[in-house]
């Protein structure tokens, strides 16, 4: 089952790390575990901008057109792919440093099992109010750093303080990575591209 780990990573997150290093399933594996995972942003974002509106505070619900919402949608879920391929890659790069030896199917997974808590996030979208989603969104990011500092030991072998130590720069790798994301959304809104409200 692809999504077979998902349960095991909040139920009981250092044995599932564990249970990921046994059985490191191939790469088609992981890369199935990212394209279903990253569905759930990009639908519920599509869903609650053209059905539901966005609540940003005092004002009428925002709402965008279909085919600019689905744009959005499109755009954000191969961003989300690209930004975990990438974060994959680096943290990849970064190994060597550390001692620790990874193909990059062990870092796709790492990084996909990681990024798992904040594609989930896009549930809270059912509740399209900014406060509540910024909350969730909050606790997820939280939860994702922590499944991080516990998997990077795990699936890395390399002992807890430079794990510790590897997982601070893939943190800050994944911020960067944020960033460049959040930067070619305003360039690309900037030269016409920006959402349609109705």
């Amino acid at each position: 089952m692809i999504l077979n780990h998902l349960w095991g990573i909040y139920a009981h997150p250092k044995e599932e790390w564990h249970s990921i290093d046994d059985r490191h399933e191939s790469f088609k594996y992981s890369l199935s575990h990212i394209l279903l995972i990253a569905l759930i942003p990009s639908v519920m974002g599509y869903f609650s901008a053209v059905y539901l509106g966005w609540s940003i505070g005092a004002g009428k619900d925002i709402f965008l057109t279909e085919s600019s919402a689905a744009f959005i949608a499109v755009a954000m879920y191969f961003a989300l792919i690209a930004g975990v391929f990438a974060l994959a890659y680096l943290a990849l790069w970064m190994a060597q440093t550390f001692g620790a030896t990874p193909t990059y199917t062990q870092t796709l997974e790492l990084s996909a099992y990681t990024a798992t808590p904040i594609f989930m996030a896009g549930l809270s979208a059912v509740y399209p109010e900014l406060w509540f989603i910024v909350c969730v969104g909050l606790v997820a990011l939280a939860y994702s750093v922590y499944l991080l500092y516990t998997g990077v030991p795990i699936l890395m072998h390399i002992p807890e303080e430079r794990g510790f130590i590897y997982a601070s720069s893939v943190v800050t790798s994944g911020l960067i990575l944020l960033v460049i994301i959040l930067a070619l959304t305003a360039m690309m809104w900037t030269s016409g591209y920006a959402p349609i409200f109705t």
